[in-house]
């Protein structure tokens, strides 16, 4: 799980990347804008994704900690 939540949030990093220079949105491009619903399926996914991995700071913190 923690491979396909990192997979996606690179994802979306690319995307965001894309908005901020050059101010292509890919996922809109790609789905219909950003209202479509499959556009806003994926941004939703990707947020999921990025608050999944939140998790693994955590529990990368505890193994370091020897606990």
């Amino acid at each position: 799980m923690d491979t396909l939540a990192l997979i996606i949030s690179i994802i979306g990093c690319i995307n965001w990347g894309l908005v901020g220079i050059c101010q292509f949105d890919l996922v809109a491009w790609l789905f219909g804008g950003q209202d479509a619903i499959f556009s806003r399926i994926i941004y939703t996914v990707v947020g999921l994704a990025g608050l999944w991995l939140i998790t693994l700071l955590f529990r990368r913190a505890k193994r370091m900690d020897g606990e």
